[in-house]
């Protein structure tokens, strides 16, 4: 809803979920507040089972994990997380940052988000996939700590997809057009 209300205007927006009820609720906040997305019941991991092959401009990834960082709302987190759950978290992030990735649009942008404040599932995971990928380029990042501002804990990275190399072949037609 919020994306809708900021960048009035936009294509399309699609909301992506393996959780139908949850989309329901999505459903239900975007009605009463007059607006519209596409809504997908689906796995982001496999997106062959739901996305229609077009290039987004833009993906936001608010990626399942830990929770560690709305512990000041939720202190039974403490006692409740455990080291297999961070690992499990961990395994589904890369899962999910791989199988968008190529979804993304060259020159597009990925915004990859946890409300969590362990590096391995923030500046660890995002370290890991741009080496994967070989990504060179800058990102940006910002990491917010339970109770800073009075809020929770949260990170967020912004990743660019580099626009295309040019090929052999399209330097040769581009040359011969300059000549």
């Amino acid at each position: 809803g919020h994306f809708l209300e900021a960048c009035a205007g936009l294509e399309s927006v699609w909301a992506v979920d393996r959780d139908a009820a949850r989309l329901e609720r999505v459903a239900e906040n975007l009605r009463r507040l007059g607006l519209e997305a596409k809504l997908v019941a689906g796995d982001a991991t496999q997106p062959a089972h739901w996305w229609d092959e077009r290039p987004f401009d833009r993906i936001l990834l608010d990626a399942p994990c830990s929770a560690v960082g709305v512990i000041r709302r939720h202190p039974d987190i403490k006692v409740l997380r455990r080291p297999k759950d961070v690992e499990r978290a961990q395994g589904l992030q890369a899962e999910l940052l791989r199988a968008l990735w190529p979804l993304l649009a060259p020159g597009g942008l990925l915004v990859y988000a946890t409300c969590s404040v362990l590096r391995a599932e923030n500046e660890r995971q995002i370290h890991a996939f741009r080496a994967e990928e070989r990504l060179t380029a800058s990102v940006e990042s910002w990491h917010n700590l339970p109770g800073e501002a009075e809020g929770d804990g949260f990170y967020y990275a912004c990743l660019w997809k580099p626009h295309a190399l040019p090929t052999a072949r399209s330097e040769e037609h581009t040359s011969e057009l300059q000549s």
